[in-house]
Formats: structure tokens, C-alpha cells, sequence
């Protein structure tokens, strides 16, 4: 019920739209009942024999809403009589006439309830797409160690599709089909209330069914989309390997364990579409049940002299005709179940995502952040992602204008200290200053304005250069992003490309190699011109000349900033004023380069064996 109550809201944020799609939607119901019912006066005449033709005095309204319908119906019927007594052609040409006119107002109605409602369900999809965009820009770093990327695309296409046709599902489901059926089930009763009680006592069979068949599509529906998540999820790791997939001649591997997947999630998507469209035909199969033993219990109440059912040859077939008009809005709900049921799946699997701790959050009134004026200091840090502590009992100072390097073993807790100074982790004991304000109470905003990073990975955006140096930074003038990328070195190969800064650089920045990506990075940092610059080994993956460059670039962006430098070369950080020498996440030493190499400690040892000498 929860997850109908979800779709229900987003459907009628859209109110005037949804209400134009049950309004069009309830005039088709009544233009198709009308194309069948405007035949039952003329039957009732030509059916007759002369000996049993009795003239039908013209009625009056005596006022009422119920009295109004059968006014109308009875004056139909003298209507049609006296035109049959005088032109019997003539009655015809006008039945078929006024036949044709409600199909026309039915198929009309139908379309432009289409219509709207191919607005409303694209509306609602982008509405849900654009909150898990959002939650998943907010969403902390952590978010996406646990959870594939892949499995959050599935849900943006896939789940969110299911959302669309469960949104039109459920405005049939509650507004057009038991309005339907209310309005069959009125006309049935008039033509016969004994022949209508008889039918419905074989009607809660399909439901039955229905149920039966809908907790069994859910469950399907679920496994389905969660598969979906893993072969979206492959799709994505190994384009985005297909470097390393045929350096290792592993093409046949890993399109053998893509196939072993999609295989899985094409059995669990042809179960679910089977069950979902067993559905239909069963109900057909027990509608036909129903209708041979109606005809069967009607046929014998007119056929029995004895019993006095005031049901007439011709209302029978009348009877019949509206009856088997019914059972399609009953089958319109088993089918709009079917596709909610689904749609339950994929409401949960969504809300999993919308619901997900965000972990870091803003105060209320956050204090406001100016620039630093006299250093960062990490007090006491200790931090873990799951069960064990990366970092214990931290502390040391970021000294405005000096640069501060973090060194030590993979996994020692270099990267994680520089993460929590943005807050892309919440500091979990101990805590982080910028001067006396603790960072948990500033703006993220002002924050992160105060914070340039460079890391080893370059993280470049298929856009123009021009785009990748001012991203975030939509006002900065030609002239500001050259001047950047004159300083990162960068401006020399960038004039060489074909359109120069309005070169698009593909996908992550391939079009470039690594040094040119390095230093578009570099440009971009340069021109954000933050007063706290965070460098994570960002040389350790270049080559000589191109680390000469990039480093010669570094060197000018760090001047007069404060800096925390990550490196793995010991030689790019022999000028720091300050180093950190880290170890299964605890502080081992720290002092200058000079300093460490005197006390032959472990800096030392590390820069042996990188051939630095003291």
C-alpha cells in the first residue's frame, strides 16, 4: 500500500494533468458503454412480431438523478418506436448514425487522455530521475565503496521505468476501471438484478487468481531489477577496462561471465513478462467460463414458462453484449495490479537510494568560512570505515603559507587524512579546525571553495579543454583560463590540438595523455586559486619529462599557498616544510627532509631505498 501511496503523490503533484487524464479517460468509458446500449431500443422493435408491437406512451420526467437515466432511456425507446412505426430504414440510418458518433467521441476521448497522460509519465520520470541525480551528487564517498555504479544506472533507467507505466497503471487502477464497473454493474442490475446477483457470485474467481498471480510477480520483478544492476554494472567496469581486458587476452573471459549474467537476467525477466501476461488470458478463459454459464442460467430463465424473471429475449442479448464489456475494466485491473506489482520491485529498490544516510550534513546556521589566517590543525583524528581504525589518535598542524607531505606505506592513512579535510568523510573521533572553527559546523559550500585538489588520477570530463580548466567556474573569462593554463604548462600542447581550448578531450580525458591531462588538472586548480591546495601523488603516475613539466607546474601553484602533499616519490617533497611520516595510521616521525635523514628512522630507510641521499 506504501508503494502505491508513493506513486499516487507523484502522479498527482501533476494535478491538473492527472485530472484531464481521468476526465477523458471516464468520457471513453461512457462513449463505449453508449456505442452498445444505443442498439438495445431498436433490438426490442425488430425483435417484436406485429401481435406483440404495443405503442409506448411518451414518458415524463418527475425530477430525481436515477429518474433522470431512465427518462432518458425510455424516451430513446418511444423515440425509436414511433420512427420504426412510420420509417423502419430510417430508424436503422439513425442507430447507426448516432452508433457512429459515439465511436467517434470514445476514440477522441481515448486519445487526448493519451495524450496527457504521455505528459504526466514522462513528467513524474524526470522528476524521479532528477532526485537520485541528486542524491547521488550528495551522497557521501563511502556510498560508492559499498555499492556499484552500475546497480544505481539500472535504477535510474530501469526501476524509473517501471515507475512510468505503474503511474498510468494506478490512475486506471483507481479512477477508470471500478468507475467502469460501477457503471456496467448499474446497467446490468436494470436489465436484470437476478442474472447480474448469479454473475457476480463467479466474479471473486479472477480475483483470486489475480492475487495468487501478483505476490509471485513482485518476488520475480525484484530479482529481475537486481540482476539488471549487476550486468549494468559489468557493462560499465569493462568498458571502462577494455584497456586491460585486451592486454590480457581476457575478451573471451570476461564476455563469457557477461553472458553467464545477462542469461540470468534474461530468465528472470522472461518469468516475470510470462507472469505478468498469464495475467490476461486467464481471465479471458474464466470470462469465458462466466459468460457460457450465464448464457446458461439466463437462457433457462426465459425458456421456463413457470418462472416470471421479466427478462426479455432482447435485454438478454443486451445483457450479454454489456456484460462482456465488463470484463475488460476486470481485466484492466488484473493487468494495472500486475504492472503495480512490479512497480513495487522497482518503488522499493529507488527508495533504497532516496532513503540512503546521506552522513554528512550541514548545521542549520553554519558558520561562515573566511580565509585561513593561521593554519588547519587535525586534533586527535580517528577514523575507520567499517570495523578496524585506518587512522589513530592524529594530530598535527597545516601552518598557513607552508606545505605539509604525507608519506608512508600503501594503506598507512595518507589519502584518508586528506579526504577528511573536505568532508568527503565525516571525522568520526577527534576533529578538524580551519583557525578556531571546527569544519563539521562551516558551509560544505565555503568550505570546499577554500580547497583545490589535484589528485594522481586526473579527473577530466568529456567536454571542451576550455570546459575541463573552468569547471565550476562558468564566468571565468578566455583570458583568466589562459593565464592558468600558462602556469600549468599547459597552454603550448593545448594550442596544438586541432581546435585549441575548444578541443573536445573525450571521454575521462583519453584524447590526452597523462602528463596533458595532469596539467589541464593543474590549470583548473590554478584557476579556482584556492588559498588550501591538496596534491595526492599527483606525479606518481607520469613519466620523466612529463613529471618535469607537471612538477614545474606544482611548484608554481603551491607559492604562498598552504599545502598537504601525498607522495610516494620521496624526491618531490624533500623541499616541504614539514613531513609526515604515516604507518598503519599512526604518526611514526615527522620534521623536515634533513631532519629525518638524521634521525635514520623510517623516512630514511624509505628514501634508501628510492636512492636519496641526504
Amino acid at each position: 500500500m506504501k508503494g502505491i501511496l508513493e506513486i499516487y503523490r507523484y502522479t498527482f503533484f501533476y494535478r491538473w494533468t492527472a485530472l484531464m487524464v481521468i476526465v477523458f479517460n471516464l468520457l471513453y468509458v461512457i462513449f463505449n458503454l453508449l456505442t452498445f446500449a444505443l442498439f438495445v431500443p431498436f433490438l426490442q422493435i425488430i425483435f417484436k412480431t406485429d401481435d406483440t408491437i404495443e405503442s409506448i406512451a411518451e414518458p415524463v420526467y418527475n425530477g430525481g438523478f436515477v429518474a433522470f437515466f431512465e427518462y432518458c432511456a425510455d424516451y430513446f425507446q418511444y423515440a425509436m418506436q414511433s420512427m420504426a412505426d412510420n420509417d423502419p430504414k430510417g430508424a436503422l440510418v439513425f442507430v447507426c448514425i448516432s452508433v457512429a458518433i459515439a465511436f467517434l467521441l470514445k476514440n477522441a476521448s481515448r486519445y487526448i487522455a493519451i495524450w496527457f497522460q504521455s505528459q504526466l509519465r514522462m513528467s513524474v520520470v524526470r522528476d524521479l530521475r532528477d532526485k537520485l541525480f541528486e542524491k547521488a551528487m550528495k551522497l557521501p564517498l563511502s556510498y560508492y565503496t559499498d555499492e556499484r555504479r552500475g546497480d544505481l544506472m539500472a535504477r535510474m533507467q530501469s526501476d524509473v521505468g517501471e515507475i512510468e507505466v505503474a503511474v498510468i497503471s494506478m490512475l486506471e487502477l483507481v479512477f477508470r476501471e471500478p468507475i467502469a464497473i460501477a457503471i456496467h454493474l448499474g446497467l446490468l442490475i436494470w436489465y436484470s438484478p437476478e442474472l447480474t446477483l448469479f454473475s457476480l457470485i463467479l466474479l471473486p474467481i479472477t480475483a483470486l487468481i489475480i492475487g495468487v498471480i501478483g505476490k509471485s510477480l513482485k518476488r520475480t520483478a525484484k530479482q529481475g531489477q537486481e540482476q539488471m544492476g549487476i550486468v549494468y554494472s559489468m557493462m560499465e567496469e569493462s568498458l571502462g577496462g577494455i584497456r586491460i581486458i585486451k592486454a590480457f587476452n581476457a575478451v573471451k573471459m570476461v564476455f563469457g561471465n557477461f553472458k553467464h549474467e545477462n542469461l540470468k537476467h534474461q530468465k528472470l525477466i522472461t518469468k516475470a513478462f510470462r507472469k505478468r501476461d498469464l495475467s490476461s488470458p486467464l481471465n479471458e478463459t474464466v470470462g469465458a467460463f462466466v459468460m457460457i454459464c450465464i448464457v446458461w442460467y439466463g437462457g433457462s430463465l426465459i425458456l421456463n414458462p413457470t418462472q416470471e424473471s421479466g427478462l426479455t429475449g432482447e435485454q438478454f442479448i443486451a445483457f450479454i453484449i454489456v456484460f462482456s464489456q465488463l470484463l475488460r475494466p476486470i481485466q484492466g485491473i488484473a493487468r494495472s495490479i500486475a504492472n503495480l506489482n512490479k512497480a513495487k520491485a522497482s518503488q522499493d529498490r529507488i527508495n533504497s537510494i532516496l532513503d540512503a544516510d546521506e552522513k554528512i550534513y550541514e548545521k542549520e546556521n553554519p558558520v561562515e568560512i573566511k580565509e585561513l589566517s593561521s593554519a588547519v590543525r587535525y586534533d586527535d583524528i580517528s577514523f575507520k570505515y567499517r570495523d578496524d581504525y585506518v587512522l589513530k589518535n592524529v594530530s598535527f598542524d597545516i601552518p598557513i603559507g607552508k606545505t605539509i607531505a604525507l608519506v608512508g606505506e600503501s594503506g598507512s592513512g595518507k589519502s584518508t587524512l586528506a579526504d577528511l579535510l573536505p568532508r568527503f568523510y565525516e571525522v568520526e573521533e577527534g576533529a578538524i579546525y580551519f583557525d578556531d572553527i571546527n569544519i563539521k559546523d562551516a558551509s560544505l559550500y565555503d568550505l570546499r571553495q577554500q580547497i583545490g585538489i589535484v589528485s594522481q588520477e586526473s579527473i577530466l570530463f568529456n567536454a571542451t579543454v576550455r570546459d575541463n580548466i573552468a569547471f565550476g567556474m562558468p564566468d571565468a573569462s578566455d583570458e583568466e583560463i589562459m593565464s592558468a593554463a600558462k602556469i600549468a604548462n599547459a597552454h603550448n600542447f593545448i594550442m596544438e590540438l586541432e581546435d585549441g581550448y575548444n578541443t573536445n578531450i573525450g571521454e575521462r580525458g583519453n584524447k590526452l595523455s597523462g602528463g596533458q591531462k595532469q596539467r589541464v588538472s593543474i590549470a583548473r586548480a590554478i584557476l579556482k586559486n584556492p588559498p588550501i591546495l591538496i596534491l595526492d601523488e599527483a606525479t606518481s603516475a607520469l613519466d620523466t619529462e612529463s613529471e618535469k613539466l607537471v612538477q614545474e607546474a606544482l611548484d608554481k601553484l603551491m607559492q604562498n599557498r598552504t599545502s598537504l602533499v601525498i607522495a610516494h616519490r620521496l624526491s618531490t617533497i624533500q623541499k616541504a616544510d614539514n613531513i609526515i611520516v604515516l604507518s598503519k595510521g599512526e604518526i611514526m616521525e615527522q620534521g623536515t627532509h634533513e631532519e629525518l635523514i638524521t634521525k635514520k628512522g623510517m623516512y630514511y630507510k624509505l628514501s634508501s631505498l628510492q636512492g636519496i641521499n641526504a
